[in-house]
């Protein structure tokens, strides 16, 4: 086996019994990058010195029995997070010269552990897409291939684009993500990996450029659903700094995979059964409720009757929140400046070549639904269901102990496919949504292949703050799937 198949933990364990060096783990990584990242676009940035420096200091941790959690472990690291000394683009071009002089408190708490970061992975500019197909960067190429098609170039799925396929094709044994409708899982979906979004306030959200405020989630992408739970456990904790951080204690999420599904109930919310949802899709769905009856839960028929709302909800309030995010970038502060006659002609010539098409876009719909005469029609109504949307999985999770979905509507899509209507696109967020808007935690877990041979995944949504059960659902729902299947494009292949 390659150094590059070794999962987060198995390479822990090969580093503390001596097997191979940090160093080895590193380079063979590094390699992987220089032979397939000019292809795939994964990383924006790799961080080749940084890297090497960080894996000698975990050999000597390592030699002096200092090991942490993440001691060595090669990860890479969405172009959201602000790292010290290292640029943070966002995928934009208006922060395309931008070095943060400070670390994220998520980077922070990994290198804390002994994490090396290989570099910055590509993402949709400023986390808006679906397919990261919207980065000034140029697009994320999918590791995995259509069996009838393979000349066919797919979407990794998005904002995490970068971060989904580093991960899938061995370029990183991990990866961090953020979720605001769905980056996370949708990718990991699309790219045959489990990836987890937690509770909002799990994982703090200082240093991570933001979006929708009261959306964005941080959270870990991984080829297994242990692997996941470790990445989980560095990233999470009370930060001060966030004003949203949550002061919750942080469970063993490590051991929690190994709790099992006996005695639970597994709620399936009928909304998630949308009108023309592919066969196998509703299969896989079916298959994986039978393997958690299997494991001795409860399969239990519940209701979320506002969810039909939520895609609309969404696109109100995550605009709205994005114009006011954003209206820091001006060409003044930081970041690409384009002089002009005037103060306001500063901000139009920087703002036009900074901002990508998506980007305006957003910024515009959340302009109008904030502005004078709109504000309560759209975006105060969109905060009242939002509301009754929390409501619907507070009342579900006095009845079960999990929810069981499909993650999304198809698998990955070819580069130019469903692009020319921006709704057809943001429709691939129509089970991920309502979770965002609910603060709840989700993860999706690769469960089978379509026609194609692409992979498909299952969302498990818990209860607030319970990310120990939905990695315990997941765990079952991984070992009765038995996904082995690996895509055409990755380090060795």
């Amino acid at each position: 086996m390659m150094l590059t198949d070794l999962t987060i933990a198995e390479a822990r364990d090969g580093l503390r019994a001596k097997r191979f060096s940090a160093v080895d783990l590193t380079m063979a990584h590094l390699h992987a990058i220089e032979q397939l990242n000019p292809r795939l676009n994964a990383y924006l940035t790799v961080s080749h010195s940084q890297a090497l420096a960080q894996a000698q200091a975990a050999d000597a941790a390592l030699a002096a029995g200092e090991a942490r959690a993440l001691t060595g472990i090669p990860l890479a690291i969405k172009d959201l997070f602000c790292t010290q000394g290292i640029r943070t683009t966002a995928g934009s071009r208006i922060l395309e010269p931008f070095v943060p002089p400070y670390e994220s408190t998520v980077t922070a708490n990994l290198k804390r552990d002994g994490a090396i970061f290989l570099g910055k992975a590509n993402l949709d500019e400023f986390a808006m897409g679906s397919s990261n197909m919207t980065s000034a960067f140029g697009p994320v190429e999918n590791p995995w291939k259509r069996r009838q098609d393979a000349n066919a170039v797919l979407v990794p799925g998005g904002s995490s684009g970068g971060s989904a396929a580093a991960v899938a094709a061995r370029l990183a044994m991990g990866a961090t993500g953020t979720d605001t409708g769905g980056s996370i899982r949708q990718p990991a979906s699309f790219c045959g990996l489990v990836g987890v979004k937690p509770t909002y306030g799990r994982c703090s959200r200082w240093g991570v450029v933001a979006f929708a405020s009261s959306l964005d989630h941080p959270g870990p992408f991984a080829r297994t659903v242990r692997d996941s739970a470790i990445l989980l456990g560095s990233m999470s904790g009370h930060d001060p700094k966030d004003s949203t951080s949550a002061n919750v204690p942080v469970p063993d999420f490590e051991a929690a995979c190994a709790r099992g599904v006996k005695g639970l109930r597994i709620g399936v919310p009928k909304e998630y059964r949308s009108d023309g949802m592919a066969a196998e899709i509703e299969a896989l769905w079916q298959q994986g409720l039978g393997w958690l009856r299997d494991a001795g839960a409860e399969i239990v028929d519940v209701s979320l009757p506002h969810t039909k709302y939520g895609l609309a909800t969404y696109y109100i309030i995550a605009p709205a929140e994005a114009s006011s995010n954003l209206a820091r970038y001006d060409g003044v502060r930081f970041g690409m400046r384009r002089e002009g006659q005037d103060l306001r002609d500063l901000y139009e010539r920087t703002r036009a070549e900074g901002f990508g098409a998506e980007v305006r876009r957003r910024v515009l719909i959340g302009t109008y639904v904030l502005s004078a005469g709109y504000y309560d029609a759209y975006y105060l109504r969109a905060q009242k269901v939002r509301a009754l949307i929390l409501r619907d999985f507070t009342d579900v999770f006095t009845q079960v102990d999990a929810l069981l979905t499909p993650t999304a509507p198809s698998a990955a899509f070819g580069q130019g496919e469903k692009m020319d209507d921006p709704i057809t696109m943001y429709l691939n967020d129509v089970f991920t949504v309502p979770s965002n808007l609910a603060g709840v935690p989700a993860a999706s877990v690769p469960a089978g292949l379509d026609t194609n041979g692409l992979p498909l995944g299952l969302q498990v949504i818990g209860r607030p703050f319970d990310e120990a059960t939905v990695l315990a659902v997941s765990s079952v729902i991984e070992q009765a799937a038995g996904f082995d299947a690996l895509p055409a494009i990755r380090a060795g292949a």
